[in-house]
């Protein structure tokens, strides 16, 4: 049995793509950004090498 691949789209596709109507809670408006993180460099243990020593992780 051969399967036949052609470059069409299948009539049924198409007439549910042009069927669609959007629901009436959907907006267009973009998603809002998000807010910048707080980074609080004086406690991060990379500032102070504690991950790393000469190329090592020494504390895993």
């Amino acid at each position: 049995m051969t399967i036949k691949k052609s470059g069409k789209k299948s009539a049924k596709k198409s007439r549910a793509a042009k069927d669609f109507e959007k629901p009436a809670h959907w907006s267009n408006d973009p998603p809002p950004k998000p807010k910048a993180g707080k980074i609080d460099e004086k406690l991060s243990p990379t500032r102070y090498g504690d991950w790393e020593k000469d190329g090592i992780a020494i504390d895993f």
